[in-house]
């Protein structure tokens, strides 16, 4: 089994290094890490009182994995979950904070669980996710991949800016399908021939 750290890793090479998109509402970015996390840490690198552009520039990997272990998997109670779905919850958190944890709390709504959509991993939602773990721990890591490719679409479906990292299919920062299918059984990736027809009305 994977520990938090090769899966920290991994999420960090799907990430990749330095990105200022204008495109992207997170901002600067450096292995991962956003301009606005280092700014709520306060991580002024090069000690000039302001957390800027140079900053995330100078951040470490060894600092990303960091950031995202104690940030976005011990913080948020992510261990708490089904081992199956950990790495994708780890992943999608650093991706999309809190609405990592929403999309797994909605999909086990419509599973049944009388559990709130608010973002936060408490006993309630712990144990939604370990009753339907126990029934199929691979079918629900496979429901909450579509889950968050679903997800994904539905942002570049409102949001044209964003159109771009959704219809790459590259893999890394900007190929957010790809990135979820990840963590999906094969035989429910989309095909070529389906993904154009999901993109088709994007021009």
């Amino acid at each position: 089994m994977q520990t938090v750290r090769q899966i920290a890793e991994e999420i960090l090479a799907r990430e990749g290094g330095f990105v200022n998109d204008p495109d992207d509402p997170g901002g600067a970015t450096n292995h991962g890490v956003t301009i606005h996390t280092m700014r709520r840490l306060g991580l002024d690198l090069d000690g000039d009182g302001v957390v800027g552009v140079a900053d995330v520039r100078a951040l470490t990997r060894a600092q990303a994995v960091d950031i995202f272990m104690r940030h976005y998997y011990e913080r948020p109670g992510i261990a708490g979950l089904p081992v199956a779905l950990q790495a994708s919850v780890f992943d999608m958190y650093v991706n999309a904070g809190r609405n990592a944890v929403v999309i797994l709390q909605r999909l086990l709504r419509e599973m049944g669980h009388d559990i709130a959509a608010d973002g936060l991993i408490g006993p309630r939602t712990r144990a939604a996710a370990d009753a339907a773990a126990q029934i199929d721990a691979q079918a629900l890591r496979d429901a909450y991949g579509i889950a968050r490719r679903n997800y994904y679409f539905r942002i570049a479906d409102g949001r044209p800016a964003s159109r771009k990292f959704a219809r790459t299919r590259a893999g890394g920062k900007g190929g957010w399908i790809t990135r979820a299918e990840e963590f999906i059984s094969p035989r429910y990736h989309l095909t070529d021939a389906a993904f154009r027809e999901r993109v088709r009305t994007w021009g």
